[in-house]
């Protein structure tokens, strides 16, 4: 699957908005079962209807079975790259509404200080994992040595 993050900026400096484009393979109109969705995004089909019973996801019925179009698609993209940058499902579930004309444009909407905050909480995990890794080390190497 390929992600791009494009980055636009609004009115002025301080706000920016995330889009991402979901071209994997395959014409834009291809339909998808749960488990082509959850193999082409590397997701669960558990993560699927969690995503859909939260309103992000939408997809259509055939004889019982979820089929999920390039909008679904498109939305799946946007979640999971939103996760990846430490987003919540209520900021995403705004992103969506936005892109789908519920929401305005607005509430795309990311401030600096926003990005800020993800920065710093990713370098805190990044600190804590390494010093979680260096102990490891540590202690096996007490352990090799003993």
């Amino acid at each position: 699957m390929k992600n791009n993050l494009a980055v636009a900026a609004l009115d002025d400096a301080d706000i920016i908005w995330i889009d991402v484009e979901a071209s994997a393979g395959g014409a834009e109109s291809d339909t998808l079962s749960i488990s082509e969705m959850a193999e082409k995004f590397e997701v669960t089909p558990r993560a699927l209807r969690f995503y859909e019973s939260k309103g992000l996801l939408s997809p259509m019925r055939d004889r019982g079975t979820r089929v999920y179009g390039p909008t679904d698609q498109q939305h799946l993209a946007l979640i999971l790259k939103g996760r990846k940058l430490g987003f919540t499902l209520a900021e995403l579930t705004q992103m969506i509404d936005a892109k789908n004309g519920r929401a305005s444009r607005q509430a795309l909407k990311l401030t600096r200080q926003k990005c800020l905050d993800q920065i710093t909480m990713f370098e805190r995990q990044i600190n804590d994992a390494l010093e979680a890794v260096a102990e490891l080390r540590r202690m096996h190497t007490s352990l090799c040595c003993q």
